[in-house]
């Protein structure tokens, strides 16, 4: 399946429902430090309801551990900077979908690492700023889950 990345998470109730959105997805979900706030914390529980043991996550110290551990998969960089949109990317199983803090996005060192194949964005209108982040990253999953089919789903 799919490899959700948050990179510094802020809010813990859109990690909790990331938790869910991994659980009935089949995605990996992979969280790197440092977290705004304790995976124990009872936003992140109450969001993830009871999904937290069907979930595959991880959490790793750094952006160059996570690489690491996710290589040699492509790896999307999910930006309001970008001009491609998500839709328009073939996507293939264990490609890494990578979005950035609540509160200012990937930072853009990180969008120009050199293990980023591209960066995308979902459209907007022109006088908003962004979308909640879990509300993002459960767009562009279905869309690349959609493109295999929904495998795996009833």
């Amino acid at each position: 399946m799919f490899r959700i990345v948050f990179y510094q998470p802020e809010i813990p109730p859109n990690t909790g429902n990331a938790i869910r959105l991994a659980a009935n997805t089949g995605c990996e979900l992979h969280l790197v430090e440092p977290l705004g706030f304790s995976l124990e914390s009872k936003y992140v529980r109450r969001a993830g309801l009871d999904y937290h043991d069907l979930a595959h996550l991880r959490v790793h110290p750094d952006l160059e551990t996570a690489l690491r551990a996710l290589a040699p998969e492509r790896v999307y960089a999910f930006t309001t900077s970008a001009t491609r949109r998500y839709t328009d990317v073939a996507y293939e199983k264990g490609d890494v979908l990578l979005f950035g803090p609540e509160s200012v996005g990937l930072p853009e060192h990180v969008q120009r690492h050199p293990a980023v194949t591209d960066r995308l964005r979902l459209p907007m209108l022109p006088a908003s700023r962004s979308i909640n982040l879990t509300n993002t990253a459960s767009i562009a999953v279905y869309e690349a889950w959609r493109q295999h089919g929904f495998a795996g789903a009833r």
